[in-house]
């Protein structure tokens, strides 16, 4: 037997030529079935073929093939493969072009502008929060919390220093004069000393391990060793 490119050529089909796959997940072996089956004559033939589709269907999922809302989506995914052409009898309403084309209705999402975008929403929701609750320690703990993520936040956004300053007069903006941690020297003294604490607080709790006191320890052991051996 004679081989001839020529022929073989023409028996090969390119992507090109081919028709679009719908829900190309399934491939073009399980397409063209769905595209026999929507051109078979006879209505039970089409039912019995259709049937068939969906249990290969399902296959790619077996553990989800016998569940009824698994089922109901494949249903729809065969009326839609075939273009709405597949004249079957479905277990559940065949869906339509219409409803498949609709566009969801635009959703809204809050729009915020804020000033100070590097601070973010929480922020200032906090900031509201503070100015709901009624004076005493725990608010002033809770602005003094708030300043200091400010200050977190803006040299994260802006990598440069800071003056605290600048964010007490940011903090007072934000909450439309309710929050006034700059109004005299002293509470700005006080607001200065207690976030300077705060800093040195949370860097204590980083960094002392335990270490140097056990070194501590170490080191008085030793030197009265020393005293006896002098004794």
């Amino acid at each position: 037997m004679r081989y001839n490119s020529e022929e073989a050529v023409g028996q090969l089909e390119y992507n090109s030529g081919r028709t679009h796959l719908i829900i190309p997940e399934y491939g073009r072996h399980l397409q063209k079935l769905i595209d026999q089956a929507s051109e078979l004559e006879d209505r039970e033939e089409r039912n019995k073929a259709a049937g068939y589709i969906i249990s290969v269907m399902g296959n790619l999922n077996p553990h989800l093939r016998d569940v009824p809302d698994f089922q109901h989506k494949l249903w729809d995914q065969i009326f839609i493969m075939s273009d709405f052409k597949l004249d079957v009898d479905s277990p559940y309403p065949k869906p339509n072009r219409e409803m498949l084309e609709q566009k969801p209705d635009p959703l809204g999402y809050p729009q915020n502008f804020p000033k100070y975008r590097f601070y973010g929403n929480n922020i200032k929701y906090m900031i509201d929060k503070a100015n709901e609750w009624e004076e005493g320690d725990f608010k002033n703990a809770l602005i003094m919390v708030i300043a200091n993520h400010m200050k977190k936040s803006y040299l994260s956004w802006n990598k440069d220093t800071v003056k605290d300053e600048v964010i007490f007069e940011h903090l007072y903006e934000l909450s439309d004069g309710k929050i006034n941690l700059k109004s005299t020297d002293e509470e700005l003294s006080n607001a200065n000393d207690l976030m300077k604490v705060n800093k040195k607080m949370s860097n204590k709790s980083q960094f002392n391990t335990g270490k140097p006191k056990m070194h501590r320890q170490s080191n008085t052991k030793n030197n009265q060793n020393n005293k006896n051996r002098k004794s």
